[in-house]
């Protein structure tokens, strides 16, 4: 019986590159995810921010 060991990330290019690339990976997946929260906050009505704590002014200084 085989066993896949998801605990590790293992990199094809080793080493430094691939500490860069996972960098990369990385910098690009936050850089989504803030885009996908500011978008879903621009689509509240200023009372639904309100609701929250936030004003429209908000949305670009918190994400």
């Amino acid at each position: 019986m085989a066993a896949l060991d998801t605990n590790r990330v293992h990199s094809a290019f080793g080493g430094r590159i691939g500490q860069t690339l996972a960098a990369m990976v990385s910098t690009v997946v936050a850089w989504n995810e803030s885009r996908k929260t500011r978008a879903l906050l621009s689509q509240l009505s200023d009372r639904e921010l309100l609701d929250v704590g936030l004003t429209r002014g908000d949305i670009h200084t918190i994400v």
